[in-house]
């Protein structure tokens, strides 16, 4: 994909005064950008090696600087504003995916000139992993030829038009060569440019550029040669990018170039010209149009008359669908061994089993890389964070053996005498099994006498295979005394539900359902494997301005109230009786369920404190000695006179400034103070907001995210459409299996640590990560940096430590090990990555630092950090070929439109539409998830249920998710973990409406069918409702069903879901992106 004939709209990351990049269209970049890693100190730009200098952007030699008065040419629409919520189609264009006339012509001549349009995506060869190092050499700046162009349809908001330009010929000097492809990389190559020449050089003669269209709006032509650019050319001049998430007005040069704050770092150059041809699938470059190869629409109408015209086909750049179903289909069903260090597990999308041979299963820990590099150099060269993703907690399959639990009685477990690190496989016996030397630090100690075991002809252990910690990557140990709150042994955990009684609260309805729910709720309480109940206790608060506390002791025959209204000095006026066995008072307690909407009745109190009810259980637990669980039931902003009344900050004009951070930072002080508390004592607390305006989320959320908890949001809640949704998440949530006043450590071998930590923890100091309490679905991701050379031969170790309480209150630990290859070859260390937990790092990296910098940095340092791991891979990995093309590692050929999602995401858009609340929700959401449930988030599942096979157990296959996979005769469920979707298409058959609404056609469908289906008695009603039920029951969190029709309003929520397309919100489409990219890496590697 050359960098000429396709200039997208307005930027990624263009230069804006202050940031690192080109200083408005011409001139010397700054000798450092001005933010360095996330918070760290500015860095300035490694040295490349010589030859390898990005070309100062100056016009090449013998050409005048062409002139950029004003960036665009007055007759081009301004790429990238968004005045509507969709891009506004071009007058000729239709709503909707169907094609669109061009209105390309409005300042060209009739037909662009050969010298024009360069193999933008056509001969973007999307390579896989492939041997061998490109050679380093300078490109000359020649121009290049005309290439063979591809059109593709205009959609509303679709793709960018690229026109077709005259084939060029072929000639044998300039001859191409692509590494071996992944099948679904088969990407339309284009004709080849003249003899020899590069294709990264500046156009001819100052052509014009103008960049393709966004959605649909109009767009100039190519003047003929000599004419001004009213886009600038390349060649290291300034020139913009796809526009991004709200940025509405475009600015010029390219983006910074310096170490952003993932440490961007110079790379070198393309490969010359002049390999042998490959033909066949290797993807030698094809010769102008072929017959038969057209792209998704039928019967797009050219824009411009002219040579005969192919659409590019959407179908040809990586399919994030296709590689979820290759692994499916090659590991799918099958065992997953943990014998082999360094192994790379299946994706997260494919069912497997996992048998525990010495390695924690990737179900507890993934990384964004098992094949770490050998230096910090190689690190720093390829730019792949080294991370892993560690979910403690993790559900394991009925199939597979739960963790074994070691118990050596009063020794406890048994650790190495330097580092602490706990009896693991990778320890080595030595001296006839009296003596072991540890793999984290190498220091050699005596075995306890207890523990001695002598050892076979391969220096094993007689015993290995009966000790789980010899034989297993994970196991538990239970902890003696010396693990203890002062030496105590701790007491079961408690739960304390605390209703909020205020006006909107009883008038809604929700105070009843909850009261009512928790009547069968109780019994279900989370207890040990075996236990006949829970050994869980209960308590009971109901609030507004004053707290009532409840003693529900079995004794008594009626509920006692006690009302707290010191709210600053909190403190619990009962100890026995308040928080109490379910079992033995459930007599009382469903007494107290039916009276307290009773009760609160006729209230017309509406304002609520929130500060004192966390405080209050807090107290009760320190009065009980234990740790525990609050579940907060909350509708509006705390504005009564208290600790942690918070006032409206809620503020659209920071927007996409320098201040738009503070929207996300919560509001310091008291709130600060309260987590702190809270993971003192062991107190998670889970948040069910209930608003029906701003209610300060960032502040309100800030105890449940340091404490291990979760924030639920139903936004105007009604109990008839949000009810069973909110009870749904309600019943999850207080049946999760989980682990209290946890405290995690991460112990690595020599050569590398871990160096940062995100999730919903709380760090008191740089190792110690604690949590109130850790739930099966929370997720702490890890940063290794080196401090040390790492050796090839020893491998890398890790080993988590997580100390915590059961259930039941036993206190053990729990041991996962993990050991990884190390590699000087890049190419290996490529072929080992997971795109996966890549995006979970870039996600939770990103969001952290958006507390602490603008928006729009956070994003082009996301840009720049993707270009440079790609132009890495390209400049050492791949086998030369020809600088049109784009190369992608096979483990990462999806990453552009995983990153491209995330850049779409609410909290990285800057839009004033989007709800501040809603943004920092999602924010907090991510930063605790686990793989799996980050990769669905940003790649949302969109299964076709038009055709399901109403009598297989399967689920169709997903299709990609883009507007052009829609059909109007079709039925499409859409989910991310968050939100379903059932999309209606608005021709869909008479029947279908039929089975599954029991109406006659989609006019009939009235308001009460948009939430629910009915229960209808045939197969398709079943089956749909089968697939979502399963859905519902698999993802951590409940969602709420949306049935939404082709063309009505409720389908922009939809829509904003297809994140292939363009953002709803600003943001580009994933083909446009992926453009941008290839354009940024062809500058690193000139």
């Amino acid at each position: 994909m050359s960098q000429q004939g396709y200039v997208a709209a307005p930027p990624y990351s263009q230069a804006q005064p202050g940031i690192g990049g080109y200083q408005g269209g011409f001139g010397a970049p700054p000798a450092q950008p001005l933010y360095g890693h996330y918070g760290g100190p500015p860095q300035g730009f490694n040295a490349p090696p010589a030859g390898v200098m990005k070309s100062p952007p100056t016009s090449p030699a013998g050409m005048p600087p062409s002139p950029v008065s004003s960036q665009y040419n007055p007759s081009v629409q301004q790429n990238g504003a968004h005045p509507q919520r969709y891009a506004s189609p071009s007058a000729a264009s239709p709503p909707y995916g169907q094609p669109s006339h061009s209105v390309y012509n409005n300042m060209a001549s009739p037909a662009p000139p050969t010298q024009q349009l360069a193999n933008q995506m056509s001969a973007m060869n999307l390579g896989s992993y492939a041997p061998g190092t490109m050679q380093s050499q300078p490109l000359p700046p020649t121009s290049s030829v005309a290439q063979q162009h591809f059109q593709t349809p205009a959609p509303a908001m679709g793709q960018p038009q690229i026109h077709p330009a005259p084939q060029a010929p072929h000639m044998a000097s300039q001859n191409q060569m692509s590494p071996p492809q992944s099948p679904l990389t088969n990407m339309l190559a284009s004709g080849q440019p003249m003899g020899g020449q590069s294709m990264a050089g500046p156009p001819m003669g100052g052509q014009s550029m103008t960049g393709p269209p966004m959605g649909g709006q109009s767009m100039a032509g190519p003047p003929m040669g000599g004419q001004s650019m009213a886009g600038p050319p390349m060649g290291g001049q300034s020139m913009t990018g796809p526009p991004m998430a709200g940025m509405n007005m475009p600015f010029p040069g390219p983006p910074p170039s310096g170490q952003g704050a993932f440490q961007q770092h110079g790379t070198g150059p393309t490969a010359p010209s002049g390999y042998p041809q490959q033909s066949g699938q290797f993807g030698g470059l094809m010769s102008g149009p072929q017959p038969g190869m057209s792209g998704g629409f039928p019967g797009t109408s050219g824009g411009l008359a002219g040579p005969p015209q192919k659409k590019l086909d959407p179908d040809s750049i990586p399919s994030t669908t296709q590689v979820i179903e290759d692994d499916k289909a090659r590991l799918g069903g099958h065992v997953f061994s943990t014998n082999m260090r360094g192994q790379v597990p299946p994706l997260v999308t494919t069912d497997f089993t996992v048998q525990d041979q010495g390695n924690a299963s990737p179900r507890f820990i993934r990384c964004t890389t098992y094949s770490l590099p050998c230096t910090a150099e190689l690190a720093k060269q390829c730019q792949v964070p080294l991370a892993s993703i560690i979910k403690p907690f993790a559900k394991l399959p009925k199939n597979e053996t739960p963790l074994y639990v070691v118990n050596h009685g009063e020794t406890g477990p048994i650790r190495c005498n330097r580092c602490k690190a706990y009896m693991c496989p990778y320890m080595q016996f030595i001296d006839g099994g009296r003596r072991y030397q540890c793999s984290f630090c190498n220091c050699v100690s005596e075995v306890p006498v207890f523990y001695f075991q002598h050892l076979d002809h391969m220096g094993r252990r007689v015993d290995f295979y009966e000790r789980p910690e010899l034989s297993q990557g994970s196991y538990e140990f239970v902890a003696t005394l010396d693990y203890c709150k002062n030496n105590k042994p701790p007491n079961p955990p408690a739960y304390i539900f605390m209703i909020d009684v205020s006006y909107t609260n009883i008038k809604s309805g929700l105070v009843k359902l909850v009261c009512d729910e928790l009547k069968s709720l109780l019994e279900k309480l989370p207890r040990e494997d075996g236990a006949e109940a829970s050994a869980i206790k209960v308590g009971f608060v109901t609030y507004n301005k004053v707290l009532h506390f409840y003693n529900v002791k079995s004794a008594l025959a009626q509920p006692q109230m006690m009302v707290v209204s010191d709210i600053v000095e909190m403190f619990v006026p009962l100890l026995d009786g308040f928080l109490v066995n379910y079992q033995d008072s459930r007599a009382v307690i469903y007494n107290l369920l039916d009276q307290i909407p009773d009760m609160f009745a006729d209230t017309n109190e509406s304002e609520t404190v929130f500060a004192p009810v966390i405080q209050a259980g807090v107290e009760a637990f320190k009065a009980a000695e234990c740790s525990g669980k609050l579940f907060i039931f909350h509708s509006s902003m705390p504005t009564a006179e208290a600790p942690g009344k918070l006032k409206n900050r809620d503020d659209k004009k920071l927007v996409n400034t320098d201040k738009e951070k503070t929207l996300f930072q919560p509001q310091k002080g008291v709130y600060e103070q309260l987590s702190k508390d809270c993971v003192a004592q062991g107190c998670c607390v889970d948040l069910f907001l209930f608003p029906s305006q701003y209610l300060d989320l960032a502040s309100m959320a800030d105890v449940p995210s340091h404490t291990g908890g979760s924030v639920y949001k139903y936004n105007n809640f009604q109990v008839a459409t949000d009810g069973e949704h909110f009870l749904r998440d309600l019943r999850k949530d207080l049946q999760k299996s989980l682990g209290f006043d946890a405290v995690m450590r991460v112990r690595t071998s020599t050569g590398f640590r871990a160096t940062d930590f995100f999730g919903a923890i709380y760090m008191n100091n740089t190792t110690d990560v604690e949590m109130a309490a850790v739930d099966c679905d929370k997720a702490v991701t890890v940063e290794f940096k080196h401090d040390d050379t790492l050796s090839e031969e020893s491998g890398a170790f890790m080993q988590c430590a997580l100390l915590y309480t059961t259930i039941s209150g036993q206190r053990r630990l729990r041991i996962h090990n993990l050991s990884l290859n190390c590699t000087s070859q890049l190419s290996e260390l490529y072929k080992c990555c997971e795109t996966d937990s890549l995006i979970n790092f870039f996600a939770k990296s990103a969001y952290r630092a958006i507390l602490n910098q603008p928006v729009k940095n956070v994003r082009d340092i996301l840009v720049n950090q993707t270009a440079h791991m790609l132009a890495c891979y390209r400049k050492n990995c791949a086998s030369p070929s020809a600088a049109s093309q784009l190369i992608l590692p096979d483990s990462m050929r999806v990453f552009p439109v995983y990153m491209n999602s995330l850049m779409k995401t609410a909290p990285l858009v800057g839009s004033t539409e989007l709800s501040t609340d809603d943004r920092a929700h999602q924010r907090l959401s991510v930063m605790a998830m686990g793989v799996e449930d980050s990769q669905l988030q940003l790649y949302p599942r969109l299964i076709p249920l038009h055709n399901v096979d109403v009598g297989s157990e399967a689920v169709p296959d997903p299709v990609r998710c883009s507007e052009e996979r829609l059909s109007d005769s079709g039925l499409f469920l859409l989910e991310n973990g968050h939100s379903i979707f059932l999309w209606l298409g608005q021709a869909s058959p008479p029947d279908l409406i039929q089975s599954l609404f029991n109406a006659p056609s989609l006019a009939h469908l009235q308001q009460e069918h948009m939430f629910t289906l009915p229960e209808l008695d045939n197969p398709l009603s079943k089956k749909v409702r089968a697939i979502i039920s399963e859905l519902l029951e698999k993802r951590p969190n409940s969602m709420k069903l949306q049935i939404v029709r082709q063309r009505d309003k409720p389908e922009m929520l939809f829509r904003q879901f297809l994140v292939e397309d363009k953002g709803l919100h600003g943001g580009a489409s994933y083909m446009d992106f992926l453009c941008y990219v290839h354009r940024e890496i062809r500058q690193l590697l000139t």
